[in-house]
């Protein structure tokens, strides 16, 4: 069964993009959540691409740059889509472009936990591809996001070509294999308090704009819902309200709507046990 993607005002007829049923939805868990289709595809070169510039394959050799190029494909998506859900199998792997992407798994009963987020120069699905597992996690856009598809035999040649990209991809796992060790022990031993502290440092760290002037440099540069910081921190989000509120009555930060600016970052790496 196939299904066509439309731009959201339904123009440009001959550039619709065929997708699979598959390709959108790989689990039956997932058909709580709506199908959207108006993505849209961009056309990016690979050699100018600033975002290559900062990931793994800035080791590519020119030949390896253009054979990427010509069989790579951009996606727009818009914030809340989809790009890829737990359960399907890979067919390559997306570099993402533009954005800030969260891998996010769901329960049976339909709990989601925040695994971890990508931001523009990362890559998303190379476990997978790698292990020939499927996704262990959906890829859900914080915000408007672009990512370029790479198919699974083009990158696997990639590979075997440049070992210097080999190493890198290995860093890379080992350091997400870091993160998630150092989430389980924070989980078991911290308190909410604690890795609220934590969480708040994590996403200022992760998020930094050194483009920004001064007085904006403590200021966490993405705007996540209190449900997703609660669900990062593993609290309820009445919980993680009344500690934002105790945190900003503290002076240790400031509420700006969505956005929290980090006043006191040396004390709250006391409060997590960081300092």
């Amino acid at each position: 069964m196939r299904i066509y993607c439309i731009n959201s005002d339904n123009s440009n007829i001959s550039n619709k993009e065929e997708f699979s049923l598959m390709d959108i939805k790989g689990d039956i868990r997932n058909l709580r959540k709506p199908i959207t289709l108006d993505m849209q595809k961009v056309h990016l070169d690979c050699a100018s691409c600033d975002a290559r510039s900062i990931s793994f394959l800035k080791h590519c050799t020119p030949e390896q740059v253009e054979k990427i190029n010509k069989v790579k494909s951009c996606v727009h998506y818009k914030k809340g889509q989809v790009i890829f859900y737990e359960d399907n199998l890979a067919q390559g792997i997306y570099c993402l472009s533009a954005g800030v992407v969260k891998l996010v798994k769901s329960s049976e009963d339909g709990r989601e936990q925040i695994i971890r987020f990508s931001q523009r120069g990362e890559f998303l699905g190379y476990r997978a591809l790698i292990s020939e597992e499927p996704f262990v996690a959906s890829a859900e856009c914080v915000e408007d996001s672009v990512a370029c598809f790479i198919p699974r035999d083009t990158f696997l040649d990639v590979l075997a070509q440049n070992p210097r990209i080999n190493l890198e991809m290995m860093k890379s796992l080992c350091h997400e294999l870091g993160i998630a060790d150092e989430k389980i022990a924070s989980l078991a031993h911290k308190s909410v308090r604690e890795r609220l502290a934590e969480t708040l440092i994590v996403l200022h760290d992760t998020f930094k704009d050194s483009g920004k002037h001064n007085e904006e440099e403590e200021m966490i540069h993405i705007a996540l819902p209190r449900e997703d910081i609660a669900n990062i921190v593993g609290t309820a989000t009445e919980t993680l309200i009344r500690l934002l509120s105790e945190f900003n009555k503290e002076g240790l930060i400031e509420l700006q709507g969505k956005r929290i600016k980090l006043l006191n970052i040396q004390k709250l790496e006391k409060i997590a046990s960081m300092a």
